[in-house]
């Protein structure tokens, strides 16, 4: 079992003690019950980590870490970035979730035009604050330091202004009679950015299929199931990331 992965705003230049506190001081604690000896990993969330020996627990919310020295893991080439439609309920939790324990590097909310839910106002901010704390507890979870980016909400045309900035883009879409290709064969570049958009439970509408075919996207399909919008970002992805050698 790896050592558990315990998020701080910033760390030592160099080897040294560290007091961990705070709702991870208490998780650690409290939760975890960390003692004196065991391993764990301190990150910031962007790359930087350091490997630390517990020396002691205090009280409830207090662990003192020996920390090595800090190191940097490069970011992942090439960048996945998932553009994601909004689904229904908490399966928008459950789609950034399981694409962050994939592996992806950013994920693009996207106020599609045949999405039931739309993020306005409070509401909007605090659904999309929920998917950037997911994006960061499956971090942790997954033991990655580099944890996903998790952008603003994107309108339609916003989306075609990044697929036409990227390497490879693809619009996962089912329709066979739409002449989509198998994305498993698709020439995927060997750095770069691969932009894969995901649509609502409903279709990616025709007037949003032109605007992104116009800006650089082809359509692809997955296989001969239809995935729901929550799990074909992770699937899309896991293809892509093996394809790459990202998971070799």
């Amino acid at each position: 079992m790896t050592a558990p992965v315990f998020v701080v705003e910033e760390l030592p230049g160099g080897p040294a003690e560290f007091v961990l506190d705070g709702p991870e001081g208490r998780h650690a604690v409290s939760v975890k019950r960390l003692r004196a000896g065991e391993e764990v990993v301190l990150t910031d969330g962007t790359g930087r980590w350091a490997q630390g020996e517990v020396v002691a627990a205090e009280g409830k919310d207090r662990l003192v870490v020996r920390l090595a020295r800090v190191a940097e893991e490069p970011a992942g080439s090439p960048r996945v970035t998932v553009v994601q439609a909004l689904p229904k309920g908490d399966r928008g939790e459950l789609a950034v979730e399981t694409m962050t324990e994939t592996g992806v590097d950013a994920i693009v909310p996207w106020a599609a035009s045949r999405c039931i839910t739309q993020w306005k106002g409070d509401r909007g901010l605090k659904a999309l604050a929920k998917w950037r704390a997911t994006a960061r507890e499956a971090g942790k979870q997954s033991r990655r330091v580099r944890f996903p980016e998790v952008a603003d909400a994107a309108t339609t045309k916003q989306v075609a202004a990044l697929l036409a900035r990227a390497d490879f883009a693809a619009v996962l879409h089912e329709d066979r009679d739409y002449g989509s290709e198998p994305l498993a064969t698709a020439q995927l570049p060997a750095d770069g950015e691969i932009v894969l958009v995901v649509g609502p439970e409903g279709g990616v509408s025709p007037e949003e299929l032109a605007l992104f075919e116009e800006a650089g996207a082809k359509a692809y399909r997955l296989g001969r199931s239809v995935l729901r919008t929550s799990t074909a970002g992770t699937a899309a992805a896991a293809l892509v990331l093996g394809r790459t050698g990202r998971w070799s």
